[in-house]
């Protein structure tokens, strides 16, 4: 297939490309290459894919909210599927620079649907995230349940990426599929992130920052997961759903082909775990800053993947002692530590 992939320098995005490529298709990776972290990480992992790509990847540097540029892009490409990965990442972010939400998740993301309307691609596939559940602490979440309920700025735009494509397949019949990501982690991932954050600090001597007393849970989520699961998505578009009852509707699919699902390990680790397993990765024992809750932050997620796991045979298989020691091992190569 022809496909395009944005947020192709990203960490889901350039692992995406790699697996792709490496099945045979031809893949357009698009991305901005913004300083939100190290641009000197993207580009090397914008390196790994134009080496394995070939002929077979061509890389295109534009903003997702340029409109013209995007038309230009789909009019010409003419893609059978998309995988919208870029974004403004981040919920302590949108907290200071809420615009840069707008702009990339909601004007950029309608750019795509635009894009998608006007070419007939077969399926659209794109990020959400476990933040659109917000307040909710009915756990392990579900797709069943409401997710109305926004602690932050980031998950609402997310949040409205689904309604948003809702309403394109609806109107439109354009196939759409959004994945709820949960806390995926792994080589070559993002600086913001608490592997990354802390990996550096510890090996640096300095103490790391444990939110909320160290009482968090999270479903942490490998990378080769992810990928196996953002693709297998995509070869399977979204169809109406014959038992869908609009007197009783259900919030994880549509009359129209739409469709949610939850992407995470399903196993929770507490974080002081997930220290642990770091620090025996590294050999170092972390010095610990204990702080109280971050504004915008939720205490536990836990995902429920049945709905995935039934539409495309997902399954989580890498323990998070491997995938730790993994991201370790890259740490060290890639940094020379």
């Amino acid at each position: 297939m022809k496909l395009l992939v944005t947020g192709a320098a990203g960490f889901i995005g350039s692992h995406v490309c790699l697996h792709l490529l490496a099945r045979g298709d031809e893949v357009v990776g698009l991305d901005n290459l913004n300083d939100y972290y190290d641009v000197s990480l993207k580009e090397a992992r914008l390196a790994r894919v134009v080496e394995a790509g070939g002929d077979r990847f061509t890389f295109v540097k534009m903003n997702l909210e340029d409109r013209e540029g995007m038309a230009k892009l789909f009019a010409d490409e003419k893609f059978d599927g998309v995988i919208n990965l870029a974004a403004q990442a981040g919920v302590r972010h949108s907290l200071d620079a809420p615009f840069d939400y707008i702009d990339s998740n909601i004007t950029g993301f309608l750019t795509v649907l635009e894009g998608c309307r006007h070419t007939n691609v077969k399926h659209l596939v794109y990020a959400s995230t476990s933040s659109v559940y917000g307040a909710n602490t009915n756990m392990p979440f579900s797709v069943e349940n409401p997710a109305d309920h926004q602690v932050a700025l980031y998950g609402a735009t997310k949040r409205a990426n689904e309604l948003m494509a809702h309403s394109y397949s609806h109107l439109f019949g354009i196939p759409t599929t959004g994945l709820r990501f949960f806390t995926v982690y792994g080589p070559w991932g993002r600086p913001d992130m608490a592997l990354f954050l802390f990996t550096k600090a510890i090996l640096a001597g300095e103490p790391i920052d444990v939110f909320n007393g160290g009482n968090h849970r999270r479903d942490f989520t490998y990378i080769d997961d992810i990928v196996r699961g953002v693709v297998s998505t995509l070869d399977t578009p979204a169809k109406p759903d014959p038992d869908w009852d609009s007197a009783n509707p259900s919030p994880r699919s549509s009359n129209a082909p739409w469709r949610i699902h939850n992407i995470g390990g399903g196993q929770p680790v507490e974080l002081m775990r997930f220290i642990e397993l770091l620090e025996e990765a590294l050999g170092i024992e972390a010095k610990k800053n204990f702080l109280p809750m971050q504004p915008g932050d939720v205490p536990e997620t836990s995902a429920s993947v049945e709905t995935l796991v039934a539409a495309t045979g997902y399954k989580p298989d890498t323990p998070v002692e491997v995938g730790v020691r993994n991201f370790v091992t890259w740490y060290r190569d890639f940094y020379g530590v």
